[in-house]
C-alpha cells in the first residue's frame, strides 16, 4: 500500500494555456521540500552504528525508517533518497509501476549502491500485511531467481539473503506493519542499506533511529499546488495559497487532491476551494487528527464528482491489490469500456488513482486513499449492490481469462470457436497480446483469486476464476514456469473445495499440490497428500483419483527407497487397472513394479514385470515402448548372471527399434550388446556393434542438420 507521492505531477497543459507555466527551458521539479530530512537520512547512513562503536563489523545492512502517516509522502521520500544514492531514476519507476507493485531499477555500476533499487510493499491496499512468503518471492522475482513452489517463509528468506549477500543494492520496504515483517527480509550484507516506510517505529530491530515525516513547509506546499494548476493562479492570491496548504496540513496527499481539483475547475478559484475544504466537517470523529485534512479533502473531490463517475470511484475499492484496468471498472459500474477508461483518466487527472500509461494500462488508488474509498462504498452503497458488482467483475475476469487461453489453441478447434463468439472487447488480437496482459494482470489476477476465495460467498465463481487462471498460465508461460504461482492456485481450490465438502475436487487439489511438492524434492509433505488425496478420492468414488493417488503413494516410496512399499502401491494401483480394462495403465504400471523390483535386487519379480510391459505395449500396437521394456528385461538378465539370454533379449529389442523408427533407442541397444558381447569375450563382434552405433548417431545429426536448413528457408 503506497502513499500518495510527493512527486505528483499535474495534468500536462500546452504552454499559453489558462494556468500553464511558460517553459523555460528545464523539466518542472517533480519532488518538493523535505531537504531537512533528506539531510538526516544522509547523514544516519553515515552515522556509525552500535556495532562500530563496540569494534565489531557490521552484521546485516542498515536499516533507515521514514516514519509518517499515510499521505505524508514517506513512500515517495523513500524512492527520491534511493534514486540519489543509487544514480537513478527510481521514483520514475514507482510512476511507471503504479506505486502499487514491486519494482526494480538497475544500477549504474558506480557509487556506494552501484546494483541499483528494488521495492516491494509490505501492505495490501485492503490494508492486511503481506505474508512475508509473498513478499519474498517478489523480492526473488526481481533478481530474476525462480521461486521454488510451494517454499515457506524460512526458505524464501533464506534465499533472499544469499542472493542479496554478493550485492550492493537500495532495498525499498514500502509500509511495514511492524518489526516482524522487516526482519527476515534484512540482509546480512552491511553493503546494502533497507530504507523502510512505517506509521509507527519498527520496534525490535536495533540501532534504527525513525525520520519522522510531518506536514511540509509551506513554500514546498504551495510550489506542488502550482505544479498542478500553474504558478499564474497562486500568484493571484498567494496567502489564499498558504491558507489552503495549511488546511490540507501541508500533506502532499491532501495537496495533490486539492491541485487536481482545481486543475478539473478552471473557473474556480483557490479562495473558493480553500473555503469549501474549511466548511467541510470531519468525516469521522475517532480519526487522529493528524488523518482529518486527508480525509476531508478527499471527501470533497468524491463529492465534487458527477453522480455515475463517484459510483465508479467507490466501486474501485473491490479492485483486487488496488489495480483496476478499463475492464475491471466497466465490470464493477456496469458501463461500456470506453466510458470506463475516460472515467479512470479523469481520476487520474484529480489525483484519485496513478497509472503506468502502458499498452494495456493499469490504475491505482494511492494506498492513503483506499481506507477512506472502502468506509465511503460501505457507506453510501448497500451490501447487495456490492456483491453484485463483485460478481459482475468476477465473471469479467473469467470471460478475459478464458479468451486469453482460448487464443493459444490452433485455428478451427473448440476453444476457438468459443472465442469467436465473446464480444470484440473481450478478444484479443493475437497470442503475444494476450500474453503481455496476462503478465501485466498477474498481480492483480492472482489477488482476485486469492479474494473471491477468502470471500465464501461465490465458491462457484472463485473456482471458475482460478479455473481460467490455471489454464491461462499453464498455456502462456508452462507449468514448469508459472508452478510458483499455480501452487498457490491449487491450495486456493483445495479451501473451497473443504469448505464445501466436495470430495472430487478435494483429490484433484491434493494430487496438484503433491505432484509440485515432488517435483521440488519434498518427497516425504507429497506422499501426506497423496494419501489424503487417496481417501478423498474414496470419499468421492473416484476410480481415477484413486488409481493416480495410489500409483503417486508408490512413487513417493519409490524415490525414498522403500521399495518394498513402493512394489506394494504400484500391485494396488494395477490390481485396479486390470478390473478396469486400462491397458495402457497397466503396461506403464508393469513398468513400474519391474523397475523396483530391479533396485531392489528381486531380479526374477523384475524379470517377470518388464515380460509383462512389453507384452501390454505389443497390444498397444507400441514398438518403441515395447523395445525398451525388453530393453530393461536384458539389464535385469544381465543382473541376474545370464548374459546370453541378456544377448537374445536385447536383438529383440533392437528390431523392434529398428521397426519403430527410434535411432536414439536402437543406438543405445548396439552399444549395450557391445558391452554384452565384450564380457562374453567377444571383442570383435562389440566393435561391430558400437560401429553400428556411431553410424546412426552421425545419420540422425546429419538429417537433424538437414531438416533445420529445410525450416530455415
Amino acid at each position: 500500500m503506497t502513499d500518495q507521492a510527493v512527486d505528483t505531477s499535474g495534468p500536462a497543459k500546452a504552454p499559453g494555456a489558462p494556468g500553464a507555466e511558460e517553459p523555460s527551458g528545464a523539466a518542472p521539479p517533480r519532488f518538493f521540500g523535505r531537504e531537512r530530512e533528506l539531510k538526516d537520512l544522509r547523514a544516519d547512513i553515515e552515522r556509525a552504528g552500535l556495532d562500530t562503536l563496540a569494534g565489531r563489523k557490521a552484521p546485516r545492512a542498515r536499516v533507515l525508517l521514514i516514519a509518517g502517516r499515510p499521505g505524508s509522502g514517506r513512500s515517495a521520500l523513500a524512492e527520491e533518497l534511493a534514486g540519489a544514492l543509487t544514480g537513478t531514476d527510481a521514483a520514475g519507476a514507482a510512476r511507471a509501476a503504479t506505486g502499487a507493485l514491486p519494482w526494480a531499477v538497475a544500477g549504474t555500476g558506480s557509487g556506494d549502491y552501484p546494483d541499483g533499487v528494488l521495492r516491494v510493499g509490505l501492505t495490501d491496499p485492503d490494508g492486511e500485511r503481506v505474508p512475508t512468503e509473498r513478499t519474498a518471492g517478489e523480492i526473488l522475482g526481481l533478481l530474476g531467481i525462480a521461486v521454488p513452489p510451494g517454499a515457506d517463509q524460512d526458505e524464501l528468506s533464506e534465499m533472499v539473503r544469499e542472493a542479496l549477500a554478493g550485492r550492493r543494492l537500495v532495498l525499498v520496504l514500502d509500509d511495514a506493519a511492524d518489526a516482524e515483517q522487516v526482519d527476515p527480509l534484512l540482509p546480512d550484507n552491511p553493503d546494502c542499506l533497507v530504507l523502510a516506510t512505517a506509521t509507527g517505529p519498527l520496534t525490535g530491530i536495533p540501532d534504527v533511529r525513525p525520520c519522522t515525516l510531518g506536514g511540509l513547509e509551506k513554500g514546498a506546499a504551495v510550489r506542488l499546488l502550482a505544479r498542478a494548476i500553474g504558478q499564474v493562479r497562486i500568484t493571484v492570491d498567494p496567502r489564499t495559497a498558504e491558507r489552503l496548504a495549511e488546511e490540507c496540513g501541508g500533506q502532499p496527499a491532501a495537496l495533490a487532491l486539492m491541485g487536481g481539483l482545481l486543475a478539473a475547475h478552471p473557473m474556480a478559484s483557490v479562495a473558493d476551494v480553500a473555503g469549501q475544504l474549511r466548511e467541510l466537517p470531519d468525516p469521522d470523529e475517532q480519526q487522529p487528527v493528524g488523518a482529518r485534512p486527508l480525509a476531508r479533502a478527499f471527501r470533497l473531490v468524491h463529492d465534487s464528482l458527477p453522480q455515475t463517475a463517484a459510483r465508479i470511484l467507490r466501486l474501485l475499492a473491490l479492485a483486487p491489490a488496488g489495480l483496476a484496468d478499463a475492464h475491471t471498472a466497466s465490470a464493477l459500474a456496469g458501463c461500456s469500456v470506453s466510458a470506463a477508461r475516460a472515467t479512470l483518466d479523469d481520476f487520474v487527472k484529480l489525483g484519485l488513482l496513478r497509472t503506468d500509461g502502458a499498452a494495456h494500462p493499469q490504475y491505482a488508488v494511492p494506498g492513503c486513499l483506499a481506507p477512506m474509498l472502502r468506509a465511503l462504498l460501505e457507506d453510501r452503497d448497500r451490501p447487495a449492490e456490492i456483491q453484485l458488482a463483485r460478481a459482475r467483475m468476477l465473471e469479467r475476469t473469467v470471460r478475459r481469462l478464458q479468451a486469453c487461453r482460448a487464443i493459444t489453441e490452433p485455428e478451427g478447434s473448440t476453444a476457438r470457436g468459443k472465442l469467436a463468439g465473446l464480444p470484440r472487447s473481450l478478444r484479443f488480437p493475437n497470442a503475444e497480446e494476450a500474453g503481455a496482459w496476462l503478465r501485466v494482470r498477474q498481480p492483480a489476477l492472482l489477488a482476485s483469486a486469492r479474494l473471491a476465495v477468502a470471500d465464501g460467498e461465490l465458491d462457484t465463481l472463485a473456482r471458475r476464476v482460478v479455473a481460467a487462471l490455471v489454464r491461462a498460465l499453464a498455456a502462456h508461460r508452462g507449468t514448469e514456469e508459472a508452478a510458483p504461482e499455480l501452487y498457490g492456485l491449487h491450495g486456493l481450490v483445495l479451501d473451497v473445495a473443504r469448505r464445501r465438502e466436495l470430495p472430487r475436487e478435494q483429490a484433484a487439489a491434493l494430487l496438484n499440490l503433491a505432484d509440485l511438492d515432488a517435483r521440488t524434492g519434498r518427497t516425504r509433505e507429497a506422499l501426506t497428500r497423496y494419501r489424503a488425496a487417496l481417501d478423498a478420492g474414496k470419499a468421492a468414488k473416484d476410480l481415477y483419483a484413486t488409481g493416480r493417488a495410489m500409483e503417486s503413494v508408490g512413487g513417493a516410496y519409490e524415490e525414498l527407497g522403500d521399495y518394498h512399499r513402493a512394489a506394494d502401491w504400484y500391485g494396488r494401483a494395477l490390481s485396479q487397472r486390470l478390473t478396469q480394462g486400462e491397458r495402457a495403465d497397466e503396461a506403464r504400471l508393469y513398468g513400474r513394479l519391474g523397475a523396483v523390483h530391479t533396485y531392489a535386487g528381486r531380479y526374477g519379480e523384475a524379470l517377470r514385470n518388464w515380460r509383462a510391459a512389453a507384452s501390454g505395449h505389443r497390444r498397444l500396437g507400441d514398438p518403441a515402448a515395447q523395445a525398451r521394456s525388453l530393453s530393461e528385461a536384458a539389464r535385469v538378465q544381465e543382473y541376474a548372471g545370464r548374459p546370453h539370454d541378456s544377448l537374445q533379449t536385447c536383438r529383440e529389442a533392437v528390431e523392434l527399434a529398428r521397426r519403430a523408427g527410434d535411432v536414439r533407442l536402437q543406438a543405445a541397444l548396439q552399444l549395450r550388446l557391445a558391452d554384452t558381447l565384450d564380457r562374453l569375450g567377444d571383442p570383435a563382434a562389440a566393435r561391430l556393434h558400437r560401429s553400428a552405433a556411431d553410424r546412426l548417431l552421425g545419420e540422425e545429426a546429419s538429417a537433424c542438420e538437414i531438416r533445420s536448413a529445410s525450416t530455415e528457408n
